[in-house]
């Protein structure tokens, strides 16, 4: 199997999981481990990333359009918080700080001590019944314009939990949403425009450390994937990402979170029994 027909995969296994609550990062360690790929590490991890910050942003650009000009216009009129679209914009803003302060700290850390199996099944059970205890839990009686500074900070910091592989970026964000009782297709939103920031700003580092580490080319270049198998797996994340979220939102109107529960015990079960016959 060629590297593009395997970063194509991968990006749509990213583009599947990164918006569904069963962690996008443990299934791109867990699918290449399985499948006996050479993985290519937090660098192609990263642009796998990228791709779906690009679908969060194509489906939501209605959204980030008027956000972004609101706040501008509230500086500048020195009114930041004069509506709820200025208000969402810093609420997002603040909910971004933790997960960029110690996704920096702690990279090294996440990459050489905790990129395994055994941790992947751990997470996978744990935050499985954190999901299923935060839906239960809430009230659900709150949308996005209800949500105030301390829900932004509460679940922004759940967000810097996500580095640990098998937590699920929007599984842990949409827990914390529900735990101060969001809804859940409102969790789903506040969840998916958070992640953006933190997103785009790892693939734009990650991409200035691959270039300075001469990955772009020559005797360096197989340091790490080349440009074209990082475009495949970017369009291929985009495409699937997209079509995620907009069924995602829709399954969340009406149903529960319980059968994604329940892939995440039955993969970490999986990963488990394989784990112990290699």
């Amino acid at each position: 199997m060629t590297d593009i027909v395997v970063a194509v995969l991968l990006g749509i296994v990213q583009g599947l999981t990164e918006f569904l609550p069963v962690s996008s990062s443990a299934h791109l360690i867990l699918v290449p481990w399985i499948m006996g790929w050479d993985p290519e590490g937090i660098v192609f991890d990263v642009a796998l990333h990228v791709g779906t910050a690009l679908a969060v942003l194509i489906y939501f650009r209605w959204e980030w359009t008027l956000l972004i000009r609101e706040m501008i216009l509230g500086l500048r009129m020195r009114q930041p918080l004069a509506n709820s679209h200025r208000k969402l914009g810093w609420l997002l803003a603040v909910g971004t700080l933790p997960a960029l302060v110690l996704g920096l700290l702690f990279e090294d850390v996440v990459e050489q001590k905790l990129r395994s199996p055994l941790v992947t099944v751990g997470t996978l059970i744990f935050f499985g019944i954190v999901l299923l205890w935060a839906e239960r839990k809430s009230r659900q009686n709150r949308s996005i314009a209800d949500l105030g500074w301390a829900d932004s900070a509460w679940i922004g910091l759940s967000q810097a939990v996500a580095l640990v592989p098998g937590v699920s970026r929007s599984g842990i964000t949409m827990s914390a949403a529900m735990f101060r009782d969001a809804g859940r297709e409102a969790a789903a939103r506040f969840s998916f425009l958070l992640s953006t920031p933190v997103i785009v700003g790892a693939g734009l580092l990650a991409a200035l450390r691959w270039m300075s580490q001469g990955a772009m080319g020559g005797a360096q270049a197989t340091a790490g994937p080349t440009w074209a198998i990082m475009a495949a797996g970017v369009l291929s994340a985009g495409a699937t990402g997209f079509l995620c979220i907009r069924y995602f939102l829709r399954y969340l109107q009406t149903r529960s979170f319980l059968p994604f529960v329940v892939y995440r015990f039955a993969l970490a079960l999986a990963v488990l029994l394989y784990h112990l016959r290699t």
